[in-house]
Order: C-alpha cells, then structure tokens, then sequence
C-alpha cells in the first residue's frame, strides 16, 4: 500500500480520475524511464490525465502519460513523448489485480507520481467507471463544499 507523501515530492496528479472513476483499492508502483523521462519530470514536462494501465503478459505497463523532452535533450537520443513506460510492482500483486481486472467494470487508473529515495513511483488504482449521475453528484458535492467555505470564510471576517 502507499505511504504518505509530501507535496514538494509529487511531480503529477490526475485530477480527472477522481472525477470519472470510485477508487477500490492504490497501489505503488516503480517505473522503467530513460535519462532524458528523468530530466523532464524533474522539470514538470509531464501529463498524466489520459493515461491508463494495462496488463501484457503478467506485466503493468502505463499507456498514455505524455513526457515532454526538454529542449536539452541530447542529440543522440530520439524522445517519444507517449512510450509506453513498464511498471513494476510484485508479481503477487499483479496476479491479484489481473483476477480483479478481469471482472466486470474494473479497470488500472494512475493517480499521480511521486519522488520517493530519488526513484520515480506511479500510485494506481483499481477503479469503477462512474455514471453520468454520480458524476453530477461529485459536482454537487465539491460546489457545496465551496459554498461551506465560503461562509465560513464571511463569517470569520
């Protein structure tokens, strides 16, 4: 399971998730870069929101996050922004989400990445699509803990 993160080791989160999918249960995983994927996240040059994870062969492989090369990037290297990066994780767990995966309407959604001891970790999750209406019900739900705030904000003035 994940342990807790400071915010100054987060490189990128996908806000759109939680909005599309409910959360069963994360996971941490490593991943597979290159020096040049490295150089960009450290400076930000990443985008999580249509990625996914999918399940190859008993392997994890994160399809979708874009890493943009820098301009730096050496001349002998050619950057593809979409490559399709491995995640690693035990393999008692991948068997465990491949049995999950398999039943209806769950799927492998990252969530965010982190710096954790100078290594790059991606926290998945086991999700459930959500409807149209649970979709308009979060909406309720965040303007009316706006709205909360809000007052609350008035009131202390």
């Amino acid at each position: 399971m994940t342990q807790k993160k400071n915010n100054a080791s987060r490189i990128a989160d996908n806000k759109k998730a939680a909005y599309n999918y409910f959360f069963e249960e994360k996971f941490e995983a490593g991943m597979v870069l290159q020096g040049w994927e490295v150089k960009a996240l450290r400076e930000g040059k990443v985008q999580l929101t249509d990625g996914y994870v999918v399940i190859r062969e008993g392997e994890l492989y994160l399809i979708g996050c874009q890493i943009n090369a820098l301009k730096t990037a050496s001349t002998h290297v050619s950057p593809e922004a979409q490559r399709t990066k491995k995640l690693l994780m035990h393999k008692e767990q991948i068997r465990r989400l491949i049995g999950k995966v398999e039943q209806k309407g769950y799927t492998l959604v990252p969530l965010n990445l982190y710096w954790k001891d100078s290594k790059v970790k991606c926290e998945i999750a086991l999700a459930k699509g959500k409807a149209e209406h649970d979709k308009r019900d979060t909406i309720k739900e965040r303007e009316g803990k706006r709205e909360v705030e809000r007052a609350m904000k008035e009131r202390h003035k």
